[in-house]
């Protein structure tokens, strides 16, 4: 099968590449702050995420899916694919909590007024959210969540807590799923709330993840007080909103472009390196079968993107791109594993190679729980995509 764009996509796409080699730092560069860990895990990481996502924002790109009265581009869906496989294969930092849900949101449920007051913010990359969604005992059953927004006055009086805050101690706002009514069925009394991340009674701890960096927070709240003004759609209809996605391009192309230049970083060390594949003759196939992975996952990522450009609705063919994706990204950090044998176990400067394969492997773990779990993926598939009954 051959796949060709529109030109003035493919055009699209050399415009993405000049822009990516002309700010962002050489590719050694990058992979040492992949090295540190990404924006959420200290101020010079925050600054450089930042930095760039300013320079997304005047050229419009930031959000770029989103419509122009709102700031955005106004792109179309296989623009959006280009731009977030050529930003994710160089490994650019653009994961922005508050385009991705927090904007789309307010543009279907804010009040004119919160769209004038948070969404200009958000597209010049001038605050950051942190979402406040998981709890010790609800995760992939959001729903079960008990953190409480209780009114009094004007006021909602939230308490609780949240965990796996991604960048939680950086953020200026957080957006918030708290249940508003504690009698109401569990889908039926939840509200969703902005709130300063600065204000009394929250408290932010660190929560060092397996790679040993803080990137995740859990978030006490202790009699926190947030204006009813800043809730956004109807009380306890937040369940509703709260899966929103506007029809932006959701391929999950990102897991294999990614993918794909680590494959090329792995082959390139097999190439320098021809004593690894003599001690290891059967890796050579790994890395043959993941590149031909990376090709599979990503005409599944490209046909998302078409059936969106059809003014389809993907449903089972998001959950099978996103399950496909996370699961070729711990493949391919086994077979770095087992390419580089015992010497890929050393982490950072100890590394011998341009790549640090023990921190990759260890990041590769949460691949298959976040974002909907590979079992949630998998009865979405089941259910939509062939009909089977629940079981």
């Amino acid at each position: 099968m051959r796949f060709t764009h529109e030109s003035d996509v493919e055009s699209f796409r050399d415009e993405v590449r000049q822009f990516i080699a002309d700010e962002l730092p050489p590719e050694e560069e990058r992979l040492e702050r992949s090295r540190r860990g990404g924006f959420e895990t200290n101020e010079e990481e925050y600054a450089y995420t930042m930095g760039f996502q300013k320079k997304l924002a005047d050229r419009d790109w930031l959000a770029m899916a989103w419509p122009e009265e709102y700031g955005g581009g106004g792109a179309s869906h296989m623009r959006q694919l280009v731009y977030n496989e050529e930003m994710s294969y160089a490994g650019a930092p653009v994961m922005n909590m508050g385009i991705a849900w927090v904007g789309p949101s307010l543009m279907l449920y804010g009040t004119d007024e919160q769209k004038q007051k948070y969404i200009p913010p958000i597209t010049s990359a001038d605050q950051w959210w942190c979402t406040l969604y998981s709890e010790p005992g609800a995760g992939s059953d959001l729903a079960s969540l008990q953190t409480s927004a209780i009114r009094d006055g004007d006021d909602y009086v939230i308490n609780g807590q949240k965990i796996w805050t991604s960048g939680g101690h950086l953020s200026d706002w957080g957006w918030l799923a708290a249940r508003t009514d504690p009698d109401a069925p569990k889908h039926k009394g939840i509200s969703l709330l902005m709130l300063d991340m600065k204000s009394p009674g929250i408290s932010v701890r660190p929560l060092v993840n397996i790679a040993d960096q803080h990137a995740f927070n859990e978030v006490f709240f202790e009699d926190v007080r947030v204006p009813v003004e800043q809730r956004v759609g109807e009380e306890n209809r937040g369940w509703y909103h709260l899966a929103v996605a506007l029809d932006f391009e959701r391929s999950g192309i990102a897991a294999y472009s990614g993918g794909r230049r680590n494959i090329e970083r792995l082959t390139d060390i097999a190439a320098e390196h021809p004593q690894l594949v003599e001690n290891r003759p059967g890796v050579r196939y790994e890395l043959a079968d993941r590149m031909v992975e990376v090709n599979v996952g990503t005409f599944l990522a490209y046909r998302v993107a078409t059936m969106q450009a059809q003014g389809l609705l993907p449903n089972h063919e998001a959950s099978a791109s996103k399950l496909f994706g996370s699961e070729l990204g711990q493949r391919i950090s086994r077979t770095g594993m087992h390419l580089l044998g015992m010497a890929g176990q050393l982490r950072g400067d100890s590394s011998r190679f341009d790549v640090d394969q023990a921190q990759a492997y260890l990041y590769s773990v949460s691949g298959t729980i976040a974002a909907g779990t590979s079992e949630i993926q998998r009865n979405i598939m089941a259910t939509r995509g062939l009909g089977l009954p629940r079981g």
